[in-house]
This record gives C-alpha cells, sequence and structure tokens, in this order.
C-alpha cells in the first residue's frame, strides 16, 4: 500500500523467528502493554505482549496485525526498548515509577510516533480473522523454498510454485507494494499473493513471490531502501527465475501492486534482466508520487467530513510539501530544511514540524514523491493488463487509469467500480474496511488476472 508513511497496516507481516535469543523478561514488563498512535487521521491500537520467558509479540489489532514477533525487551537507564525487526521499527519508552506506564515512541521508517503503553489488567486473546480464500493443502502443485543472492549484500528468500508436470512453464513474478512485505504481500490477516499463486499454479503458471529484503527469510538493509533498490531486487529475481530449470524464458510475466506497478516497469527497463513477455499493474501508479499522495490526502479528508474549505487549505500545503520533497528528492537535509519552511509557514505547531521533516524525508518516500512513473511506462513493449479499483482511496482510479491510458494506450484498462486498494469488494473503500472484509482478492479481479496470464502465456 501507499502511504505518506508505511502505515501499520504494513507491519502485518509473516511470522518469522525472533532475531534475537528470548532472555527472561523483568517482571515490571511481563503482561500486556496497550497504547495508540495518531496516524492518517486516525487512532490505532498498539499492543505488546511480553511472556515470561523474554518472548514478544506485537499487535495492531484495528488494522488485523495479530502476533508481529518483537525482541525480548532491553532495559537501560529506565529505557525500555522492544525491537519489531520484521517492520524495520522499534518501540523506546521510559517506564513510570509505578511500573504501569512506558511512556516513548514507536519508531519506523524514518518516523517517529509518540507512543504511551499502559499496563493491562489481562491480556485478551487476539480475535481470530476469518479469511475463507486463503488456499489449504494438499495442493494439485509443488511448492518449493528458495533463496539466491541478488547482490550488494541481499539475498531474497521464497517460495516457487510450479504446476504439475515436467514443463517447461509460463512463469511470473509477483512484486509486492509499499512496506515491509513477506511473500504472501500479508496484510490484516489477508495473504493476496498466496492466493493469486495458488490460482495461477492450478492454470499452468509456475509462481515467484519472495520477501523483501530485511524481511523473513530474505537479507540486506530496508531502513534507507528506495523504490529503485527493489526494483534491482525484482530484476535479479527475474534472472534468477529464467534461469531455472523447468521454466520457458520466453514466457516471463510480471504481476505488480501498487508500489509493484511503479517496479515492473523499471524492471523491464533493467538490460541486467531478461525481457518479460507480459506485465499485470494492479493499482500501480501512473502519475508522479507526490501527485498520488497528495490526492490521497484530499479523498482521505473529504471521507472525514472536513469543510471543503479546510480541505483545499490542507490540500494546498500538501502539495507545497511534495514539491519541496521533489525539489530536494537527493539531499535529505535540504529536503528537511524546505519541508520545515513549508510547515513554518502554514502555522504548524513545533512539533507537529518536526513530524512532518521526519515522515517527509526518509530516503523511500523522497524517491516515490520526486518519481514521475510515466516514461517507464511509455518505453513498456509487451501486453500490459492493469487493474483499478472504483473505490481506491490509495491510488484513485480515476486520476490514474486514466494517466495511465494517456501514457501506454496499448495497455488493456479494467476499473472494477466496488473494489478498494487491495481488490477487495468493499463498501466505503476506506483503509479501516481492509481487516473487516473476509474476502481477500474479488472472485472478478482474481479471474480477470489469471484468465489473462493464460491467454498471454498460450495455454
Amino acid at each position: 500500500m501507499i502511504q505518506l508513511v508505511p502505515t501499520l497496516a504494513a507491519m502485518a507481516v509473516a511470522v518469522a523467528p525472533v532475531s534475537a535469543t528470548a532472555q527472561a523478561a523483568s517482571p515490571q514488563l511481563v503482561g500486556a502493554w496497550e497504547g495508540r498512535v495518531a496516524l492518517g487521521g486516525q487512532s490505532i491500537r498498539v499492543v505488546f505482549r511480553i511472556a515470561g520467558d523474554g518472548s514478544a509479540l506485537m499487535d495492531s489489532p484495528d488494522q488485523g496485525a495479530i502476533g508481529i514477533p518483537a525482541e525480548s525487551p532491553v532495559v537501560e537507564g529506565g529505557v525500555v526498548r522492544i525491537g519489531v525487526p520484521t517492520i524495520g521499527g522499534r518501540f523506546e519508552g521510559a517506564l513510570s515509577e509505578d511500573g504501569q506506564t512506558l511512556t516513548g515512541a514507536l519508531h519506523q521508517g524514518g518516523a517517529s510516533l509518540p507512543l504511551v503503553l499502559e499496563r493491562q489488567a489481562a491480556a485478551a486473546a487476539p480475535a481470530a480473522l476469518v479469511r475463507p480464500q486463503t488456499p489449504q493443502p494438499p495442493f494439485p502443485y509443488s511448492e518449493e523454498e528458495v533463496a539466491f543472492d541478488a547482490g550488494e549484500g541481499v539475498r531474497l528468500a521464497g517460495t516457487l510454485t510450479r504446476p504439475a508436470g515436467e514443463g517447461p512453464f509460463p512463469a511470473v513474478l509477483l512484486i509486492t507494494g509499499s512496506g515491509a512485505q513477506d511473500r504472501d504481500e500479508t496484510v490484516f490477516g489477508h495473504k493476496p499473493f498466496l492466493v493469486l499463486a495458488d490460482a495461477l499454479a492450478r492454470r499452468g503458471v509456475a509462481v515467484l513471490r519472495l520477501d523483501d529484503r530485511g524481511v523473513g527469510g530474505s537479507t540486506g538493509p530496508l531502513e534507507d531502501a528506495t523504490t529503485a533498490d527493489f526494483a534491482g531486487d525484482s530484476a535479479a529475481a527475474l534472472g534468477w527465475l529464467a534461469a531455472r530449470p523447468g521454466i520457458d524464458p520466453a514466457r516471463l510475466g510480471l504481476i505488480g501492486h501498487s508500489e509493484g506497478g511503479t517496479i515492473a516497469p523499471l524492471v523491464a527497463a533493467d538490460a541486467s534482466a531478461p525481457d518479460p513477455a507480459f506485465m499485470v499493474l494492479m493499482a500501480g501508479p501512473a502519475v508522479p508520487g507526490g501527485e498520488v499522495l497528495t490526492e490521497q490526502s484530499r479523498r482521505f479528508q473529504t471521507a472525514q467530513g472536513l469543510a471543503p474549505a479546510v480541505i483545499d487549505a490542507n490540500v494546498a500545503v500538501q502539495a507545497r510539501l511534495m514539491q519541496a520533497v521533489a525539489a530536494n528528492a537527493g539531499d535529505k537535509a535540504a529536503a528537511a530544511e524546505a519541508v520545515r519552511a513549508v510547515l513554518t509557514e502554514a502555522g504548524a505547531p513545533a512539533a507537529a514540524v518536526e513530524q512532518g521533516v521526519q515522515q517527509t524525508t526518509s530516503a523511500w518516500v523522497r524517491w516515490f514523491v520526486a518519481h514521475d512513473p510515466r516514461p517507464s511506462l511509455a518505453a513498456v513493449d509487451v501486453p500490459v493488463l492493469a487493474l483499478y479499483g472504483g473505490k481506491d482511496f490509495q491510488v484513485p482510479a480515476d486520476q490514474n487509469a486514466e494517466a495511465l491510458r494517456a501514457t501506454l494506450p496499448g495497455a488493456e484498462i479494467v476499473v472494477l467500480p466496488e473494489l478498494n486498494h487491495l481488490m477487495q469488494t468493499a463498501d466505503t473503500g476506506l483503509t479501516d474496511e481492509y481487516a473487516r472484509i473476509e474476502e481477500t482478492i474479488a472472485p472478478a479481479a482474481l479471474e480477470a488476472i489469471v484468465d489473462w496470464v493464460v491467454a498471454r502465456a498460450g495455454l
């Protein structure tokens, strides 16, 4: 998903081994701690559950992120630190004298979100999530755990799904959206890439899906990585897939969701990667990132019922912020100075100014805001299917589908009116619905993708 800052929704990654060996926790910390962070106009619950043996889990119940593995709490000088490596984040807070409150901040992706955790009388069991589309074994295809070097200290791990038979098979590489994503693109308990891989494998198409660098079984620097870095990882992955026995290198495809829709055309233009034969873009941006975020801001504020004049004023500030970031994308310090000037001129309080600087000047945000996807899209010379949801608040269809049609007239563009950014059938399309919707991918979207890929692959 695309947000000004990777949201807590992006924290719902696959359960992975805790990177630090658990040690007995201080009795002061054992139990459940709950607080709220303010993000995108919402108040989102965050819960840490700490066991007596030092093991810890993090939940974001409002967004369906349950059981995210965390490191054993470390206490130094009255400050408690709890790392959450799978999302590249950590909590740091001071323990109160009565042992009932931890006052600090949740740090992730260059942002620092104030967070006060309070001890809970009892830890309620997280509610089970109903996800009926999640595939269950036995499967009529094979799944192989794979890992390979992608260069510059990056080793990618994932799953290669192969249809029954000898092949050679057409194959696709799935490319995740923004935030620290696992191979299934797990979010809110949904596993859309697992659902998609299952559907494609049953129709004769092999699928490679991967943990992002620094997530799950993959290694490599994540905190300062940009979309360009992820594109390099995907190019290496496509090369690895093309050389795999039983895979037909002449029938390789790319399927990218959200930020993955920006990455796919970059991979196609990468001379080090094999040429893809086709491409599917799911909610892919087709205008500069700053414009996407500005329009996203307008729509969320409209949904919140703010007065039109207030929205116009806020969006004008947002647009100036995006311009300031884009103009200084290559220099973090200069970007920070420019953002600080815009927010100060707009009358923001000092604390809000500094929070805004943190949210807009990470390496990922600076690259994304400045990037115009249209040149790489225009250069694509293979069949393209682009799907958009008519209720997508994050990559609005009426903004991006029309831009893509102007940039790449040969693309097959489908707007499904009732779908949100995750390709779920939605009521409003707002992000607070994502976890409540039991459907992972609307059948209409799933069928459109699979049928189109099968046809392009000549099956």
